[in-house]
Formats: C-alpha cells, sequence, structure tokens
C-alpha cells in the first residue's frame, strides 16, 4: 500500500514538473505586448503577438508593454538666464517603439529618463529670460521633447509629448503680474465703454444726417412742386390771355373806370393811351351804323 502511494506521488509529482515546463513554453502575447527572448543569455529577438513557443529552461522571456505611458516629474527649481528663481513640473509621454533595444540598452529606461528629464529642464530654463519661461511654454515643451528624444531614442524608446503643468515664478513677480492683468482689465473696461459711447455718438450723427437728408429732400420736392403749380397758372394765365381780343380789354378797362367811379373820390386822371383804347369801340360803333 505504501509503495503504491509512492507511486501516485512521484506520478503527480512529474505531472505537475510537465504542466509547469509546458505551460513555460507556451505564452500568450498580446497586440499592445512583445516578448524579447533570450536564449542561453544571448538575445534572439522580438516575438509577438500571438502565440509563442518557447524552449523550457533554454528560453527566458521579458515582456515589454507597447503602449504610450507617462513620468510626472515632480516640481524643478530652475535659474533662468536673468538669475529668477521659479519651479516648474511636467509630464513626460513614451513610447518604446525598439523593444529588444529598450530591454538591452538601459535598466530602467524610465527612470533614466526621468533624471535625464530634470537635467534637461534646467539647462533649457536656464538659457530663457524670465519673461520668455512665462511667454513661451510651447516653445519651451519644443525644446524639451528634441533634446530628450535624442537621448532616448539609442534606447529604443519615442518621446511622443512633453506639457509643461505649472510654472511658478517669485512672490514679488506674482504680485507684479497680477497687479499687470488688473491694470489691464481696467483698461480693456474703459476702451470698452469708450468705444461704445463712440458707437452711440455714431449712430445718433447718422440719424440726425438721415433726418436733414430727409428734411432737405421733402423741402426740394415742395419747392418743385410749388415751382410747377407756378408754372401751370402762368400757362394758363397766358393761354386765356392769347384769347382775349382789343374790344375784350377795353370793356375791361372802361369796367374798371366804373368800379373807380363808384368811389368817393370826384377827380379822375386818364392816361394818353385812354383814346387809343376807345378806337376800338369807336370803329366798332361805325360797322354797325353801316349795317344799318
Amino acid at each position: 500500500m505504501s509503495s503504491f502511494l509512492t507511486v501516485l506521488t512521484v506520478l503527480a509529482a512529474i505531472l505537475i514538473v510537465g504542466f509547469s515546463i509546458i505551460s513555460s513554453a507556451i505564452k500568450v502575447v498580446r497586440e499592445y505586448q512583445r516578448l524579447v527572448v533570450f536564449r542561453l543569455g544571448r538575445s534572439i529577438g522580438k516575438k509577438g503577438p500571438g502565440l509563442v513557443f518557447l524552449i523550457p529552461i533554454v528560453d527566458k522571456p521579458v515582456w515589454v508593454d507597447l503602449r504610450e505611458f507617462f513620468l510626472e516629474i515632480p516640481s524643478q527649481t530652475c535659474i533662468t538666464k536673468d538669475n529668477a528663481s521659479i519651479n516648474i513640473d511636467f509630464l513626460i509621454y513614451f513610447k518604446v517603439f525598439e523593444p529588444d533595444q529598450t530591454v538591452i540598452q538601459v535598466t530602467d529606461f524610465a527612470g533614466a529618463a526621468r533624471g535625464i528629464a530634470m537635467t534637461t529642464l534646467r539647462a533649457v530654463v536656464g538659457d530663457i529670460s524670465l519673461d520668455d519661461v512665462l511667454a513661451q511654454r510651447e516653445k519651451i515643451n519644443q525644446v524639451l521633447r528634441a533634446k530628450l528624444d535624442e537621448v532616448t531614442e539609442r534606447w529604443g524608446v519615442k518621446v511622443t509629448t512633453v506639457e509643461i503643468r505649472e510654472i511658478l515664478p517669485p512672490r514679488e513677480v506674482q504680485e507684479a503680474m497680477t497687479r499687470q492683468m488688473s491694470a489691464e482689465r481696467t483698461r480693456r473696461a474703459v476702451v470698452t465703454e469708450a468705444e461704445g459711447k463712440r458707437q452711440a455718438t455714431i449712430t445718433v450723427a447718422e440719424g440726425d444726417k438721415q433726418s436733414a437728408i430727409l428734411r432737405a429732400e421733402g423741402e426740394r420736392q415742395a419747392a418743385i412742386l410749388r415751382a410747377e403749380g407756378f408754372s401751370l397758372a402762368l400757362d394758363r394765365i397766358f393761354s386765356v390771355a392769347k384769347n382775349i381780343d382789343s374790344k375784350t380789354l377795353t370793356l375791361q378797362y372802361l369796367e374798371a373806370l366804373k368800379v373807380l367811379g363808384e368811389g368817393a373820390s370826384t377827380k379822375f386822371i386818364f392816361p394818353l393811351e385812354f383814346t387809343k383804347l376807345l378806337q376800338p369801340i369807336a370803329d366798332f360803333v361805325r360797322e354797325a351804323e353801316g349795317q344799318k
């Protein structure tokens, strides 16, 4: 009985060892992963994605993640070109593009990249004045990314983005910036108010202008209508005057004298042309008598 148990124990141990060997020989590599395989201490390249078969005991795999990751660089005290002390913290985004180089060339590329980032930041800020650091954040990001990329490229790592999160200048500079921003807001408010008043004045002036134009246009039209009416009256008077003969004119003259005679005055002065005016009447009387 004891010998049977011994055999079962040995078989179980063999099965466990065999399963362990088989499981270590078969690896499932995901799309975002790669296996860097070392065979007897020598790199034989990267494997994956999919099923990867290894020689148990002989092959040793190292897993590498190809997804982009970031390093948070804590706040660093830097001295600018004009000897101003500022604190800067930023993020660095990396991505492995050569897994075998990443494993072979550097032990901890994340820690190494963090140290290089701090040193590079101080070097870049030291070549720039405080005003440029505050105003050219994007330019500093680009310079940092380019310098870091030069170093990390030999590790098979690509620096994709560098983002400065916060820049803290000295307290006196912050107070000056606050006063400047307040003055700028006041200036903009004054400019906006002045612009509003100017637009209102322009609008009122434009309205007065249009009103004056309309009044002038109305007066012009009224003057034209009056002139046209006066012209029509003259035309009618002239038309009637053309049809009045000398006899009618003489009778109207006598009628006017009759009206004058009804007045209180008893003395009349006749013009020399009065006899000429009576001549047509005398001619008319003679013609009438001759017809009888």
